[in-house]
């Protein structure tokens, strides 16, 4: 069992930046594909950034590539979103999430089987 921690949003002005932090626990958090995910209300879920468990390998969405980056810290179980130039768009609750399967970062939410309870975020204009 994988437990994920949120911590980091906020409300923040349109043009600002935040950095979302997901702390894990268990002894194999360098296996896992990680990824951040966001849901605004009555949207789906959306896939925002995911990474491999070295690091090594990131993917992004469309709407957050050139903005925001994810990165991990193996030592410290924790993985980060860096959240640059927000647009009010960004406004959304932000999931952490764990894949303890596949080794390539995955875009699918259904992928993921671990979930941290989320974070706010709004950004206002």
């Amino acid at each position: 069992q994988v437990q994920l921690v949120e911590s980091g949003g906020g409300l923040v002005q349109a043009g600002g930046s935040l950095r979302l932090s997901c702390a894990a626990s268990g002894r194999t958090f360098n296996t896992y594909v990680m990824g951040w995910f966001r849901q605004a209300p009555g949207k789906e879920r959306e896939f925002v950034a995911a990474t491999s468990g070295s690091g090594g390998s990131t993917y992004y969405g469309h709407s957050v590539k050139g903005r925001f980056t994810i990165s991990r810290d193996n030592a410290k179980n924790t993985v980060y979103l860096q959240m640059n130039s927000l647009k009010p768009e960004d406004t959304a609750v932000y999931y952490c999430a764990a894949n303890s399967v596949q080794r390539i970062p995955s875009v699918v939410a259904g992928t993921y089987d671990y979930w941290g309870q989320g974070t706010q975020v709004t950004v206002s204009s």
